[in-house]
């Protein structure tokens, strides 16, 4: 595989100091490349910049994450746990996920909703009273705790700093090794583990007592001889951590995205109709996840590029969804570009392909609950501060805090 890039152009997105905004950087390379050399530690890889060429890789089916075959080249200690199905490749994966999506179908969210309400009615409710909010820690987080680990995995809800605290750690852990700190990988380890300790026992208590939960459903997908118990352990984790980054993330990136842009702000309040496609620019624009991995799993082509089997790529697909050959003045948060009859393309905010993001229905009603009852409730809504602090993950996008008046 060849590519030429200009010498003088260098990626650095991932640097601390580019954390609060690292578009101007995707876009550096993104306008200098599709496809651009980069090295993840000791492992060379190639970034891949712009839309067709991320969406064609997401969506082609000689990519994938290889590491059943031996042949990825990223050293991802995730992969490892038995049930993550986000880094495996068909047909496992396609086991897993088919027993997991059974919790995200329509009618299962249609059910969804009211919960979703009552709990954002509640929080905003008393936070309207205090006059302020910090719609992370305050909204974001809680709600999604009441939705996550209680609802879906039976949970108690007494535990929920435990929750945001494993979250946290293994969702930072979830970037490539070579980008983390020691104290960063045994953080990581040992929230997977206590993560993992919590669910072994909550397995037990479900094998005593099913509840209508998706953990008691695959409990008795174990009994059945579908899953072994480490495995509903791992599936377990995997629902909690992403379940959790997602909806937060879109929630605080989204909610941001409006203050900033209080004209955006003005013109959804007065047309709420306007909620469903919001949230698509709200995805596309600043999406909780920012880039993903593949691996070559046989010798392809992208474009006029060749890549071996064993290659590695980074899909940034924050970069593509800012990609101006496809959207019209990408770097403008626009809620009506998701709306009419001719909205523009599918942005990258949830993936493509196979490993689309199953729980997407729920962040979705998650992020229309909480930013639709602070439209109803706070008039005047405004940020609080402008110094907005990021979390220091990579792959996952989000805020530490977001204070606001109400």
């Amino acid at each position: 595989m060849s590519t030429a890039v200009p010498a003088e152009v260098t990626f650095d997105a991932f640097e601390p100091s580019e954390r609060a905004d690292p578009y101007p950087a995707y876009r550096r390379v993104r306008d200098a490349a599709p496809l651009f050399p980069y090295e993840f530690g000791d492992v060379p890889v190639t970034l891949i910049t712009r839309y067709e060429e991320c969406a064609a890789i997401l969506t082609g089916n000689d990519w994938g994450h290889g590491y059943a075959a031996g042949i990825s080249p990223f050293r991802d200690t995730t992969a490892a746990i038995p049930g993550s199905f986000v880094r495996m490749d068909p047909p496992e994966h396609g086991r897993y996920r088919k027993l997991v999506a059974k919790a995200f179908t329509p009618r299962m969210m249609a059910e969804l909703v009211p919960l979703a309400g009552q709990v954002v009615h509640d929080l905003v409710e008393a936070a309207v009273r205090r006059g302020e909010l910090d719609v992370l820690n305050g909204l974001a987080v809680p709600l999604a705790v009441a939705m996550v680990p209680v609802r879906l995995l039976g949970a108690d809800p007494a535990d929920a700093a435990l929750f945001r605290q494993w979250q946290l750690a293994i969702a930072r852990g979830s970037d490539p090794d070579s980008l983390l700190g020691e104290a960063e990988v045994a953080a990581r380890g040992t929230a997977a583990m206590e993560c993992m300790g919590y669910f072994a026992r909550l397995i037990q208590q479900k094998k005593a007592n099913p509840t209508p939960d998706l953990l008691s459903a695959l409990v008795a997908a174990s009994a059945d001889g579908q899953l072994t118990e480490p495995e509903v352990i791992g599936i377990a984790l995997l629902t909690l951590v992403a379940g959790m980054e997602t909806s937060i993330n879109l929630i605080g990136n989204g909610m941001l995205a409006l203050l900033r842009n209080p004209e955006q702000l003005a013109l959804l309040r007065d047309d709420r109709s306007l909620m469903g496609p919001a949230l698509e620019e709200m995805l596309r624009y600043d999406a909780p996840t920012q880039f993903t991995i593949r691996v070559a799993l046989a010798d392809t082509e992208v474009g006029e590029h060749r890549f071996e089997r064993g290659d590695g790529v980074v899909v940034l697909t924050a970069s593509a969804s800012r990609d101006d050959r496809v959207f019209p003045d990408a770097d403008t948060f626009d809620i009506t570009r998701y709306a009419g009859n001719r909205p523009a393309r599918k942005h990258l905010g949830f993936s493509l392909g196979i490993h689309y993001c199953v729980g997407a229905p729920l962040a979705r009603i998650e992020a229309e609950a909480a930013l639709g009852q602070l439209l109803d409730e706070a008039p005047n809504l405004a940020l609080a501060t402008e110094e907005i602090e990021y979390q220091p993950s990579l792959i996952h996008r989000g805020i530490r805090s977001l204070p606001v008046w109400l």
